[in-house]
């Protein structure tokens, strides 16, 4: 067996059959699916998060190319920074125990070689569920079809990390993981379809519950709903671990695309992201603030001192952020140590300095919320406080009934703001985790705004906006709807 530094290369296995093998057919269809996905990603200035993980389908480009290219059009937009690709997929056709590492120098496609990552690769020396194989690489696909789209949105700048995953637990795929975190400099990469072969409408409903099962970070995926479950569950088990959330970019099936709707195949597209890591597209991500200074813990240092002041606590250290003279409109959510909702009150437009927001809404939350008695002293030790950053609330595009305006809702992304002859209502993306079924959700806003459930009338008007949430380290249970 050759070592890790070897010259040899992996040719392309798929290119010809799952995407196009001509560098000129290839970089049409791949820009045709970015610039789809572009076009449909959302009004410009909705801020955008960038991602640390993404999960990607793998099948043929016509079928999962449309689907996939949601994914990687996040990326394209701050790809400078990345020099590292760490990809996971399942084998097809040769079965490995844990996870296969190629030998090769580099692996090849119609757009050219990507290097392999060999100081990356020998980092995970020792870790007996790491094999160092090229036999499961050389015909597999689900890592493959990932890397023309990985170099029509990084260029040349980035080096591979390839693991095929077989036999392996959610801890040996994690562990494999944090090992290769890195920082701003590394993306990870989980490729998997969803469900195979059922009905068009069978394989919605249960495509929509394994979207929602990823969303909230569960590990005992089955590869009957996903087949890189095993991949995905130590990815997702890494990604709990570092507090990342999941946005859900784009969920359809090969009936939707290029097949038929007797037998489909599912595919989803998510992003997940850190609240501290910077957003683009909105002027927050743009300040240019020291890269030590986070406006994360700039905002939850004020919201602590704005509740501190009140309890006649001492003040803690504010970390100075540009964004904070600038406009913006926040919510201030605080837990109890139970996890339950003690507070949450916020603003839906900028009426202030983001500073000035901030501490209006923390103090009013823990004071000021009709729902709950004015906070203690006593619950200061155990109070877990969140802040969220909210985008300009967007329309929702017009719809003849109900149900057409639920499949237009985004689970896990959209917050919701409902309005009707004076009734109003709102709640923020974190209320998807209780409340993971549109029509939940929406019944519940409804209510919120003193209608009934089945309500509904045509003069209603709904508005989505999107939120960078900052919290502490310590994640909260899931309480109350808010």
């Amino acid at each position: 067996m050759v070592t890790s530094r070897s010259t040899a290369v992996r040719k392309a296995a798929v290119a010809g059959t799952f995407y196009p093998g001509d560098a000129l057919a290839l970089r049409t269809m791949v820009d045709e699916c970015l610039a789809s996905a572009a076009r449909g990603a959302g009004p410009v200035g909705r801020p955008v998060a960038v991602p640390k993980m993404l999960v990607v389908p793998h099948a043929g480009y016509i079928y999962s190319g449309p689907v996939a290219a949601h994914a990687y059009a996040r990326v394209a937009s701050m790809a400078a920074p990345i020099r590292r690709v760490v990809l996971l997929g399942p084998v097809h056709r040769v079965a490995v125990r844990g996870l296969a590492v190629p030998t090769v120098g580099a692996f090849e496609t119609p757009f050219g070689r990507v290097e392999l990552d060999h100081s990356a690769i020998d980092s995970l020396r020792g870790l007996p569920q790491v094999v160092h194989d090229d036999r499961p690489h050389a015909p597999e696909h689900s890592l493959e079809v990932q890397l023309p789209f990985l170099q029509a949105v990084l260029g040349t700048s980035f080096k591979l990390v390839p693991l095929a995953v077989g036999d392996a637990s959610a801890q040996q795929v994690g562990e494999v993981v944090e090992r290769l975190w890195g920082g701003d400099e590394t993306l990870i990469v989980v490729s998997s379809d969803l469900s195979h072969y059922l009905t068009y409408h069978q394989a919605r409903a249960v495509d929509r519950l394994t979207v929602q099962r990823i969303a909230a970070l569960d590990t005992d995926l089955d590869p009957y709903e996903a087949c890189g479950a095993r991949a995905l569950n130590g990815a997702l088990l890494a990604a709990r671990n570092h507090g990342l959330h999941a946005e859900l970019l784009d969920l359809r099936n090969s009936g939707d695309t290029a097949g038929d709707r007797d037998r489909v195949v599912g595919y989803a597209a998510l992003a997940l992201t850190s609240p501290h890591r910077t957003a683009v597209g909105d002027e927050e991500g743009e300040t240019g603030a020291d890269d030590d200074l986070t406006l994360g813990s700039a905002l939850l240092g004020r919201a602590r001192n704005a509740i501190r002041v009140r309890l006649g606590l001492p003040g803690e250290a504010e970390t100075p952020h540009p964004a904070l003279h600038q406009p913006g409109a926040t919510f201030v959510s605080l837990h109890d140590a139970r996890g339950d909702l003690r507070g949450c009150i916020g603003a839906l437009a900028p009426v202030r300095s983001l500073d000035a927001d901030v501490r209006h809404n923390a103090a009013a939350a823990a004071f000021a919320d009709p729902r709950f008695p004015p906070l203690a002293a006593h619950e200061w030790a155990g109070l877990h406080v969140e802040v969220s950053v909210l985008g300009t609330p967007q329309p929702l595009p017009a719809a003849r009934s109900e149900s057409e305006t639920l499949a237009l809702l985004e689970p896990g992304v959209d917050g919701l703001i409902l309005e009707w002859r004076g009734h109003r209502s709102t709640f923020l993306p974190q209320v998807w985790a209780q409340l993971p079924e549109p029509a939940a959700f929406m019944a519940a806003l409804k209510r919120k705004a003193g209608l009934a459930a089945d309500f509904w009338a045509a003069d209603l008007t709904l508005s989505r906006y999107c939120v960078r949430s900052f919290e502490q380290a310590r994640q909260h249970r899931a309480g109350e709807a808010r």
